[in-house]
């Protein structure tokens, strides 16, 4: 009897802390465990903002792949509509959950976010919450006519906050306006003259599915014209190193075979340790075309027994 009433007794005992609009900080903490360092003010993972900007030179099947091998295989998604296609998006993810109206849902959501300070619509919620280099991720339902979350208001006012943009599965009316924003970008499934309707925001840096990626608050993602990858916190240096690694042996590779020194059979194999030598010497000889901190290539090279 004692093991049957536990668990109802444990559903009771976690209402008050669910019964938020934000996902409690334990609980975020739960879900990102893996990440060990600084965290934001919201709980979210602070991944440097170094390393997010030499995240923007590394290609998405490069991290992809690095990913794969993780065993992380539901981190990307793609088939965008995008503002500026040309223009690469890095940012640590705050995620926000739309869902279907409801009337006995909506109504206390309301009156919990007036209760708590929210202004304006439950779409305007999330915007409020946004930190610099942060990007605004949000599962829209794939929703275009009556789907719009945000236009050339509220995206003036995410770029004023973040600098960067939004990722949404669903749509944003004002495009032009939208386009008029400098640096500003966006990443969604269409535009439509339409405001939002017949939908609610039900909760913020909560997890949630991007079509077929699986998105986690403080995530980082790159965001690029093939699609967005959704990168965990405690991987996201992982995937940099690794990735820039790759990115200095093509480049030397690609001159090596150009100036004929060595073939493609040498070049795609396991590198010998004269082919290692020579790529030292040539890293000692083109300083600038290292990415990352000396150190850190170092300790990377140590860490792998090269």
């Amino acid at each position: 009897m004692k093991k049957q009433l536990l668990l109802p007794l444990l559903t009771l005992a976690c209402l008050p802390a669910l019964a938020q609009i934000q996902l409690p900080k334990d609980q975020l903490q739960f879900y990102t465990a893996a990440w060990t360092g600084e965290r934001m003010a919201d709980g979210r993972p602070k991944v440097a903002d170094g390393l997010l900007q030499r995240l923007k030179k590394v290609s998405l099947e490069e991290a992809w792949g690095i990913l794969k091998g993780e065993g992380y295989t539901n981190q990307f998604d793609g088939n965008w509509q995008i503002i500026r296609p040309d223009q690469p998006m890095v940012g640590r993810v705050l995620t926000a959950q739309y869902m279907p109206s409801r009337p006995d849902m909506e109504k206390p959501i309301k009156e919990m976010g007036k209760n708590q300070g929210r202004k304006g619509n439950t779409n305007s919620w999330p915007i409020d919450m946004l930190q610099n280099g942060d990007v605004y991720v949000a599962d829209g339902m794939g929703k275009i006519v009556w789907g719009t979350l945000i236009g050339d208001n509220l995206g003036n006012s995410i770029y004023a906050k973040t600098k960067t943009g939004i990722i949404f599965d669903g749509s944003v009316r004002d495009l032009e306006g939208l386009e008029d924003i400098p640096g500003f970008n966006g990443w969604v499934r269409g535009f439509d003259p339409s405001y939002i309707q017949d939908m609610t925001m039900t909760c913020v840096n909560c997890p949630i599915r991007i079509g077929r990626a699986i998105v986690l608050p403080g995530d980082v993602v790159l965001a690029k014209k093939e699609g967005v990858i959704f990168i965990p916190a405690h991987l996201a240096e992982k995937v940099i190193l690794n990735a820039e690694f790759i990115g200095l042996q093509d480049g030397f590779g690609h001159q090596m075979l150009r100036e004929g020194k060595y073939t493609p059979g040498q070049i795609d194999q396991a590198w010998t340790a004269d082919i290692k030598q020579d790529f030292m010497k040539w890293i000692d000889a083109n300083p600038t075309k290292v990415p990352m901190p000396r150190a850190d290539l170092d300790k990377f090279l140590k860490d792998k027994n090269w």
